[in-house]
């Protein structure tokens, strides 16, 4: 490094280059960890509590019909209406959630999951879900927490 001047200051821009490639890799794996945290609660209470009560046809589509009341309440749309409008891009609407998002996904599933044993009408959970979610986006949006701020960053830059 010592001959080539220019040589050490590509060398260090590289390697800053790699460390933000390895954090923004890191971030999508957790923000997924978080999507996924109360996945199973959520579906053995569909198992358990919904699936007994179907038919075979209804059976095919009970899973992503819960999923869709999750996605309705905090985004306003299903998942094949997000990928009707986003065509060009790869993966799920949950893939470009914010990291609030994900948080609030990962609550409601875990509450959805208790107004499903409580016997709660799909319409009511709905109004429930939406309004938990509009309550804790706007909590989370207002902290001020650095894995927040960060996640805030980098939704900003995509």
């Amino acid at each position: 490094m010592w001959i080539s001047p220019e040589f050490k200051i590509y060398l260090i821009k590289e390697f800053q280059r790699l460390k933000e490639n390895e954090q923004k890799a890191l971030e999508w794996s957790a923000k997924r960890e978080l999507a996924k945290v109360n996945y199973r609660i959520h579906t053995d209470a569909i198992k358990e509590n919904i699936v007994p009560t179907l038919t075979e046809e209804q059976l095919k589509y009970v899973y992503a019909d819960e999923a869709d009341l999750l996605n309705m309440a905090l985004f306003g749309k299903t998942a094949a209406q997000w990928r009707k409008e986003n065509s060009d891009k790869k993966g799920n609407i949950r893939d470009y959630a914010t990291i609030e998002q994900l948080l609030v996904i990962a609550n409601m599933e875990s509450y959805n999951a208790i107004l499903i044993e409580q016997n709660v009408s799909q319409p009511e959970r709905l109004k429930q879900l939406n309004n938990m979610a509009r309550s804790q986006l706007r909590v989370l949006q207002q902290t001020s927490s650095p894995l927040l701020a960060e996640g805030k960053k980098d939704d900003n830059n995509n």
